[in-house]
């Protein structure tokens, strides 16, 4: 297998992975802030995290990942209060939303999902020790982290911190501050604002102290890989790096690995512009979640997407052809034994698909090595040069390649109807299935074909396409 090779956002090149325990990872990913449904630019995001789990894990290491929820920051507070609701009232529909959305797309769920408001006290124990080291000061009730006590500010971003000026946005917060690079670590609360009685007064937290708290809560003050979009790369994730390296003094995060942004149809997404997409949005314009995770996986992280509608048609095809091989492995005639160069053909295509995968994470790369074995695969069957002995190893190869994927299982339909989409028609039982297409291919051998087209015409008004192949056997899937 190939060295595993990452992008390190500190310091800006490819660096071979090595973690600092031999065999495990400490990984925190940022999640969703709870305030509403996660658009697609957001699962750009979450497809890769969970790409790079998924391959971790394929090598054998074991993986402990943290993914935070922030359910509480001003636009939450101000909604809350608008509906006349406490903050978990009001965030619950969306963080069930959000795992709802998780499964539509085969995310696997990280060892500890955790949540802003259950890590208060966390919270104010950070604060607490960045204030015994004079890395914090107070302004009408809140507590800043004072920037200039921090040398190594900017690291990350390599942002010009001696050219930010007044006004500058460097953080979101409407409070009084010494300089304008300072950030609000514990916000002192407005009239009416929910706020929490804590050893450092009363507030709430800011939203770059939740991260480096819930971080070295569960995974220790030094963290093999973090992970987010690159939009979080500054204010957030440097001003992470500075809490918790003024806290503690020791290195923070080991490799940072940050998604690039997603375009739709070549412009930024915006619900001004009405390009602005939830998965929910497109489930209800009929659109598959194996082709959305398929379109968002297929261009590597670290280049933008762009994101169409052309592009998920051809994502949804070439789910259906790796769907269909799958299938015609299972169900196809072949000549018996093995084809010494189909057996050499498997090997090289796994051989290149792992290597697309260690090349920090090229997954177009790894997806060219699978489409190309599956069009050689292919020939090689509608030749008779594909022999039964070789369908074991192509079916083990398919397996590794979707056990990091996860598109060829044909369940689109169980997820839809699960989230309230898809034809009702759709469900019918996979047994109830199978004997109307063996009874349809005992019809068809007897040649009696008015009930065979009955049976097709009855199995397509549920939803199921049959595919009759050359070698006389028969595939079904759902619409």
């Amino acid at each position: 297998m190939a060295e595993i090779q990452l992008h390190n956002t500190l310091g800006g090149k490819i660096e071979p992975f090595v973690p600092q325990e031999a065999g495990e990872i400490r990984m925190y990913s940022c999640g969703p802030t709870v305030y509403d449904y996660a658009h697609i630019g957001n699962f750009r995001t979450f497809v890769f995290q969970d790409i790079l789990r998924r391959f971790l894990k394929s090598r054998g290491f074991k993986m402990t990942q943290v993914m935070n929820l922030t359910d509480v920051d001003d636009r939450i507070i101000a909604n809350a209060a608008a509906a006349g609701v406490g903050i978990r009232e009001y965030t619950e529909k969306f963080a069930q939303a959000f795992f709802d959305d998780c499964k539509a797309l085969s995310l696997e769920a990280p060892e500890h999902w955790t949540r802003a408001t259950d890590n208060i006290d966390s919270m104010v124990h950070l604060i607490e020790r960045l204030r015994e080291k004079s890395f914090t000061y107070e302004s009408e009730g809140s507590i800043y982290y004072r920037i200039s006590k921090f040398p190594d500010y900017g690291k990350l971003s390599n942002i010009d911190v001696a050219g930010i000026q007044a006004g500058a946005r460097v953080d979101v917060d409407r409070y009084e501050k010494e300089s304008a690079r300072d950030f609000a670590l514990w916000k002192a609360p407005k009239e009416g604002e929910h706020f929490w009685e804590t050893s450092i007064g009363r507030g709430r937290p800011g939203w770059h102290i939740e991260c480096s708290a819930m971080a070295m809560k569960y995974l220790g003050e030094t963290l093999d890989i973090h992970t987010g979009g690159i939009d979080l790369a500054f204010p957030h994730h440097e001003n992470e790096i500075a809490q918790s390296e003024g806290a503690t003094g020791k290195h923070f995060v080991r490799y940072w690995l940050h998604a690039e942004h997603l375009l739709v149809e070549g412009e930024k997404m915006s619900k001004s512009l009405g390009n602005f997409f939830t998965l929910r949005d497109l489930f209800a314009k009929g659109h598959k979640p194996s082709a959305l995770r398929f379109a968002l996986a297929s261009v590597p992280y670290r280049r933008q997407l762009n994101f169409t509608f052309d592009g998920l048609q051809q994502a949804a095809s070439s789910v259906e052809r790796l769907r269909n091989f799958a299938d015609r492995l299972t169900q196809g005639k072949f000549p018996a034994g093995a084809q010494k160069s189909m057996a050499k053909r498997i090997a090289e295509a796994a051989e290149e698909f792992d290597a697309g995968l260690s090349d920090d994470l090229n997954t177009a790369r790894a997806l060219g090595a699978v489409f190309e074995f599956v069009r050689e695969a292919n020939i090689a069957m509608d030749k008779g040069e594909f022999g039964s002995e070789d369908a074991p190893a192509a079916q083990k190869f398919l397996q590794t390649f979707d056990q990091i994927f996860a598109v060829i299982e044909n369940n689109d339909a169980q997820k839809l109807q699960a989230l309230g989409y898809g034809q009702k028609n759709s469900n019918a039982g996979d047994a109830e299935i199978e004997k109307l297409v063996a009874e349809r291919q005992v019809a068809r051998q007897t040649r009696d074909f008015a009930t065979a087209d009955r049976i097709r015409k009855e199995l397509e008004k549920r939803g199921i396409i049959l595919e009759d192949s050359r070698d006389g056997s028969v595939r079904w899937k759902r619409k």
